[in-house]
């Protein structure tokens, strides 16, 4: 079921909110930054994320192909969401689960995720080895 979230960066200067559902799937990913900074993401549609405070405030990151953004507080280096631009279900946010608010451990701990091979380039597929992400 769809519903807004609050969500902030670690030292606050970010905040944004974001209409996800939880009972889809959540995502961890090899890919060399997601794997540096465990990233774990949250899916909204184009249109689902909103910044509310601190916009000049985020740093972009692009590197690669360049058609993902990577998102980063420049004060706290945290990365709150990224903005996939060529996705399968077009334009998306990926809203980093760990910056959401009043979401508890019990709930974290019962989230479905799927495991994505960027890494080599398959996010069709799960990685050979995953437990660590």
């Amino acid at each position: 079921m769809l519903k807004t979230y609050q969500g902030s960066c670690h030292c606050g200067a970010v905040r944004f909110e974001a209409d996800l559902d939880l009972e889809q799937p959540t995502y961890r990913c090899n890919c060399s930054i997601c794997r540096r900074t465990r990233f774990w993401v949250a899916v909204a549609r184009d249109g689902g994320l909103r910044v509310l405070s601190g916009e000049a405030e985020l740093t972009r990151y692009v590197f690669n192909t360049r058609k993902n953004e990577h998102w980063f507080c420049r004060h706290c280096g945290v990365r709150p969401f990224g903005i996939g631009n060529e996705t399968p279900i077009g334009k998306m946010y990926g809203v980093n689960v760990g910056c959401l608010e009043g979401v508890s451990d019990e709930e974290l701990s019962r989230l479905p995720i799927t495991y994505v091979d960027g890494l080599n380039d398959r996010p069709d597929r799960a990685p050979e080895f995953f437990s660590h992400l």
